[in-house]
């Protein structure tokens, strides 16, 4: 018991060395804060990255505590692991770690709580939440709901409901109203827009729940379940998921597509592409084809992409959406005008697939310069696409004048902050790139034909090869007699 104990200790410890770790390479900008958690190799992926994202969201008040108190120079800790302890010892659940941490941080607790309460006071607020930008806060003080989707691919909803209510949660049917949302622990109700989607009470936490590890129900915030059901792919359809991991986008598609036809994934992270595999096998997805490869280097004219009708586009992003990065409300503009020129390339490319019809454009970001701004370009250098309109009923728009697009947000959606677009071939357009690439293969088929034709081992084949030009150079038959 004494060893289980000290084992469960010696792993909080790696927590907070590791949450630290992230947020040092995030304030350097050596990668987004989800990919970074994702890299860790970290045994417990959730936990590390609720604990980096609070902290992350906390930052601007963790700073001032620790500055008023002159923590660093008492105790010789480094800044970000300072962050992440005075968080969990203020904010979060409480340390519960062992060791030098943990005395530590008692010894300058009475100090740092009377700080905490005197920035209350000078602020007049009564809440943590309250302490925070306005544009970090979430809805009312709330935390977001916890979404859950069904794999329809293992199960269906209904057996889902019956087995909560079963397990002792409350089903309240579907909901009619954002209000509908703030939710009692214990109590759930089906979405407003999307059929397949269940929603908790945000303590919820579903991670040692059997219906999640069994791959009945995935994890995935509503915005990221956009992507997919607003893209439709009918069963049997080729589709590529461009730039694919984590896979909870891929393994919707293949619910969706009913794990019949054709499911293309890529990524360019092998250790998030490993991840995704796990993912994918533990949802029942059969119909995939995975690929560690650059989606802007897999060429569009293979024969195995010919069928290829539908592509969702996800790409890397400021990520600026994301709750925990709410507070970042000024942002590297440098780096923003890189992204989006990445993701206009993405898009572009996306669009040189013969046969390609619909195309759904995703960011989790706030930023127009990658929503918006990218879109517009897009559609000035590409004419045969247009923006198809998406859910009227749905409350927050594209900016003007692409209100076609969705936008998301806490406020507005109780959903983290997010961007789609599903962009449309004209059917004249389609038709006519079809034709091209018909005579183009073959053109290709016709040559392959030639070529089979004129092989140096048929005897009775002309050989061109070095013969001067305008005269033809017969196989030695002698020779090939005697062999």
């Amino acid at each position: 018991m004494a060893l289980s104990r000290q084992r469960m200790l010696a792993a909080v410890m790696a927590l907070y060395v590791k949450a630290a770790e992230v947020l040092e390479k995030a304030e350097r900008k050596q990668g987004a804060l989800k990919t970074l958690v994702y890299d860790s190799k970290f045994k417990n992926i959730k936990q590390l990255f609720a604990l980096v994202c609070e902290t992350q969201r906390f930052s601007s008040v963790l700073l001032d505590i620790i500055e008023s108190t002159k923590l660093l120079k008492q105790t010789k800790l480094k800044l970000h692991l300072a962050q992440v302890l005075v968080y969990d010892l203020l904010m979060g659940q409480g340390l519960k770690c062992g060791g030098s941490f943990k005395t530590t941080m008692m010894k300058h607790r009475p100090r740092l709580q009377a700080e905490l309460a005197r920035m209350k006071v000078k602020r007049k607020v009564s809440r943590n939440e309250d302490l925070l930008p306005a544009e970090a806060q979430l809805p009312s003080g709330e935390q977001l709901p916890r979404y859950v989707r069904v794999n329809t691919l293992k199960t269906t909803v209904e057996d889902v409901v019956d087995y909560l209510k079963r397990d002792g949660y409350t089903y309240q049917g579907q909901a009619s109203r954002l209000d509908d949302l703030t939710l009692k622990e214990k109590s759930f109700v089906k979405d407003l827009l999307l059929p397949e989607l269940l929603v908790f009470s945000s303590k919820t936490d579903f991670h040692d729940h059997f219906l999640y590890k069994a791959g009945h129900i995935i994890l995935q915030d509503k915005a990221s379940c956009l992507p997919a059901y607003l893209l439709k792919p009918p069963s049997g359809s080729h589709v590529i998921d461009a730039c694919a991991a984590p896979g909870n986008k891929t393994s919707h598609l293949a619910a969706i597509m009913k794990n019949k036809g054709k499911l293309f994934a890529f990524d360019l992270d092998a250790k998030r592409l490993a991840t995704m595999s796990t993912l994918l096998l533990r949802a029942g997805v059969t119909c995939q084809q995975l690929a560690h490869q650059d989606f802007l280097k897999v060429n569009p004219d293979s024969p195995q992409y010919k069928d290829v009708e539908y592509v969702l586009l996800d790409p890397s992003c400021s990520g600026s959406g994301m709750v925990c990065l709410q507070d970042r409300s000024s942002a590297d503009q440098t780096r923003l005008a890189s992204l989006a020129a990445f993701q206009l390339r993405c898009l572009n490319h996306a669009v040189r697939f013969p046969r390609l019809k619909r195309l759904v454009y995703s960011t989790c970001s706030i930023h127009s310069q990658e929503n918006e701004e990218v879109i517009t370009a897009f559609l000035q250098q590409n004419s045969s696409f247009r923006l198809v309109p998406l859910l009227p009923q749905w409350p927050e728009r594209g900016l003007a004048p692409l209100s076609q697009c969705l936008r998301a947000s806490t406020s507005k959606t109780r959903t983290h902050g997010f961007f789609v677009a599903l962009l449309e071939k004209h059917s004249e357009a389609l038709s006519s790139t079809l034709q091209l690439a018909d005579q183009i293969r073959t053109v290709e088929e016709k040559k392959t034909v030639a070529l089979e034709a004129s092989d140096p081992e048929d005897p009775q084949t002309p050989n061109t090869e070095d013969a001067p030009s305008g005269k033809r150079k017969r196989p030695k038959r002698k020779k090939k007699k005697m062999e």
